[in-house]
């Protein structure tokens, strides 16, 4: 039973410094971004699938929470369809990269 839980342990202290190690590159963001500018990159943008929804300007947003969210969408704790399918196509270095690219344009008037 120790040497379960050592491997347990073991195996999450891997994966946390896996996920550390992963920078994010807005240049390399550029071709992952095509899909996120058709909803996104548009001012005032409603989506009406399932419903009515208000698409924000994500341009500007923090890395951080912009990794949180599609986190979120992966993990099924945001419920918009269309995202989920989106973040779900999505490994760790895109996210980041995605928020790295986001996070450096400027935020829309």
């Amino acid at each position: 039973m120790k040497k379960i839980f050592a491997l347990l342990v073991l195996a999450g202290i891997a994966n946390a410094a896996a996920a550390a190690d992963i920078a994010g590159n807005a240049t390399a963001a550029k071709a992952k971004v095509e899909m996120c500018i058709g909803c996104h990159g548009i001012p005032g943008y409603k989506a009406t699938f399932p419903e009515v929804f208000q698409v924000p300007m994500i341009g500007g947003q923090s890395a951080k929470y912009i990794e949180n969210a599609l986190k979120a969408y992966q993990k099924g704790d945001r419920k918009h369809p269309t995202m989920k399918g989106i973040a779900a196509s999505l490994s760790d270095q895109d996210i980041a990269d995605v928020a790295a690219y986001y996070s450096q344009q400027a935020k829309p008037n």
